[in-house]
């Protein structure tokens, strides 16, 4: 009950100190630290497990747990910092003693880290009353989260030796450094006000504040590796938090919107059953599935030791854009219900914060158009990487370069063929690891892979390093591959779910729409091709009769709304991980509403046969006194009845507020934006 959302964000707009209290004497921000300083060290399923049920139930809550289990000072100490350092800290970290905040956003540079102006001067200065070597640090920051609170600041800015102090270099690269917020010169506590959240977040500002060597994490010799450093941590973060909130959000999307769309009505029939509130049904339902199996699939990986950087770019990118769709077509089936705030709206704050996941941690339109293909097409191609070394000097010589291009062309010939082939056969040359109705997409699946190698080798190899400037292209090449992953991520999940036979319509949803997606993709990047007749050729090869593809058919659609309108197995595996609330909360009473309205369906349908009149609430309580007192039906299900329809009253009223309340609140005081060299 200490996160209700409307209390939180609109009242109070900050968390409640009992909450703060529970998450800390719980250990909510130590999932991440090992049993042995005094954390849980859950797992990453675990721990984006834990994101997600909070997440359904709060964005504030779930914000405030995730940074400090995500890329910050627990997660660099751990595989960085001195024995020292975590011995230090972790114990603190784990127990909430310390509450943390990492900054690495500046002004100027945005999502480019790579290029930020914070520096820090190496020199002497004193330090508990002694001289020490250290630097003196300037930084400028925001967006950073929990900064406003945080007692303890990870802080990346750029170290540079002019004096030549520790070394010739005057230049030592991006590095992070651990400061004790009560540091003299450390500026933090004004707030941002993020939109639809009122998680912690705030700038934080320091001049030639003196720091010792040893803040640094992981000591002098760690000084300018503070990129390899993030870029290592950020992997497996990146692939935990946003992810769970994006699957947080669509399973709550499923579960109310479904419930909802089987409450509602319109010509006394519930609004779900009409064609034009099933397609949005479909689209909830089968990106739910969709991006629940990515998201299962990636902490698999990372809980076997892996840190995937392209993949834990590809599930922020898609989950979080899956949301935001998941949310749209949720806040369509609400209509009016949708867009009046109050505490019973629960679908209004997700809609507001929907900007928030998509631009954090990587920006999704710099994620999907450089990140993703340009990071995967290096990593996994078998001979650009050598290509790339050799033609550098770094690693190869001339006869090395010649031996990788040649084996990259005769690699992008015997492409080529077995595409052809397998476009051919429509997929049937190749064959299927399982039998039954999925097969077919195993084979398609490996058709439309052998199709992406060919066209993303032919684009590399026509473009040269003329291609990380061809951002649509490497785009939509991206696409390609996200769904490529998508596609493998709901084959794997139907099988560890046992294949169950109910979870069909979902999996043909998904499959159906990654494989028509993929399709579209590759003919984007074929119509803008750099060489117009070779992308003719080789759409004649992967595409010789043609598109292959449909989008996800209205029978399919229709069989996912109608899962998500009833209570069964399917719809209780889409939804599941997720916080369901108590029938005092604006989505707990959708929730008990649901259940009436399915307990009741029968004992209305025996009153719309005998009476030929359709309960609504508006007739109920007239025509269930009727239908008992002609014996229609029995006294209990007449109870039943009137419960019902009471509760649907509940669920489809918005709230309202005196004028005065909502007029008369006073001009919330703000420190006005500087621009830049203002």
């Amino acid at each position: 009950r200490s996160l209700d959302d409307w209390d939180i964000c609109d009242r109070h707009r900050r968390l409640p100190a009992e909450a703060w209290e529970f998450l800390k004497r719980h250990r909510f921000f130590s999932m991440i630290i090992p049993e042995s300083y005094g954390g849980l060290e859950f797992s990453a399923a675990a721990n984006s497990a834990v994101v997600m049920k909070l997440a359904s139930r709060n964005l504030t809550a779930a914000v405030t747990v995730m940074v400090p289990n995500s890329l910050g000072p627990a997660e660099l100490l751990m595989h960085y910092g001195t024995e020292e350092q975590k011995d230090h800290y972790l114990p603190r970290l784990a127990s909430g003693e310390e509450i943390p905040c990492f900054a690495l956003t500046s002004p100027s540079a945005g999502s480019d880290a790579a290029s930020m102006i914070d520096e820090g001067i190496v020199c002497m200065g004193e330090f508990e009353g002694r001289e020490v070597l250290g630097l003196k640090v300037t930084w400028n920051k925001r967006y950073i989260t929990l900064a406003p609170v945080a007692t303890l600041l990870g802080l990346a800015f750029r170290a540079k030796d002019p004096e030549g102090l520790i070394g010739d270099q005057p230049d030592l690269g991006i590095t992070c450094a651990l400061i004790p917020t009560s540091t003299a010169g450390v500026q933090i506590g004004t707030r941002h006000m993020p939109i639809g959240a009122v998680f912690m977040n705030g700038p934080t500002s320091g001049s030639d504040v003196f720091i010792p060597m040893d803040w640094i994490i992981g000591g002098q010799k760690m000084i300018g590796q503070g990129w390899k450093m993030l870029m290592q941590s950020l992997a497996a973060g990146r692939a935990i938090s946003l992810p769970a909130l994006g699957v947080a959000g669509g399973k709550m999307a499923s579960m109310m919107t479904g419930a909802y769309a089987r409450i509602r009505k319109q010509f006394g029939i519930p609004i779900g059953y009409f064609e034009g509130i099933e397609e949005p049904l479909a689209r909830i339902g089968g990106r739910t599935y969709r991006m629940d199996a990515a998201r299962r699939l990636t902490l698999s990986a990372l809980d076997q030791g892996e840190r995937p950087a392209v993949l834990s770019a590809i599930v922020k990118y898609q989950l979080t854009e899956g949301n935001r769709q998941t949310i749209n077509d949720a806040m369509d089936v609400h209509g009016g219900k949708g867009i009046i705030t109050g505490p019973n709206n629960y679908l209004a704050h997700a809609y507001e914060a929907l900007p928030i996941s998509i631009t954090v941690e990587g920006a999704n339109i710099l994620t999907r158009s450089l990140i993703i293909f340009g990071q995967g097409a290096i990593r996994a191609h078998p001979w650009l990487l050598k290509e790339m070394n050799a033609a550098s000097g770094r690693n190869g010589t001339r006869r090395d370069f010649d031996k990788a291009l040649f084996s990259h062309v005769g690699y992008t010939i015997s492409n080529a063929v077995r595409s052809l082939m397998l476009a051919l056969s429509g997929g049937l040359a190749t064959s299927s690891p399982v039998s039954g109705p999925t097969a077919r997409y195993y084979r398609q699946m490996t058709r439309m892979s052998s199709a992406f190698a060919l066209v993303a080798d032919s684009v590399l190899l026509t473009l040269g390093g003329k291609f990380k400037f061809r951002e649509t292209l490497s785009g939509r090449l991206a696409d390609a591959l996200i769904h490529l992953y998508l596609g493998s991520a709901m084959l794997k999940r139907f099988e560890d779910d046992g294949r169950p036979e109910e979870d069909l319509p979902l999996l043909q949803w998904g499959m159906d729409d990654s494989l028509y997606t993929i399709q579209n993709s590759l003919l984007g990047v074929l119509r803008n091709f750099p060489v117009p007749l070779l992308g003719g050729l080789v759409k004649s090869i992967i595409f010789p009769f043609g598109q292959s593809y449909a989008p996800p058919s209205d029978p399919v659609g229709k069989a996912i709304a109608r899962l998500m309108l009833d209570e069964n197995a399917s719809r209780d595996r889409l939804i599941s991980g997720i916080y369901v609330s108590d029938a005092r909360d604006a989505s707990g009473k959708v929730n008990t509403a649901f259940h009436l309205v399915l307990d009741s369906a029968d004992a209305e349908q025996a009153i719309r046969t005998a009476l030929k009149e359709t309960v609504s609430v508006d007739n109920y309580a007239g025509l269930v006194q009727r239908a008992v007192e002609s014996g229609v039906i029995t006294e209990e299900q007449g109870a039943r009845v009137r419960l019902a329809q009471e509760a649907s009253i509940e669920v489809i009223a918005v709230d309202d507020f005196p004028r005065s309340k909502i007029e008369g609140q006073e001009d919330t005081p703000f420190r006005p934006a500087v621009a830049e060299g203002g």
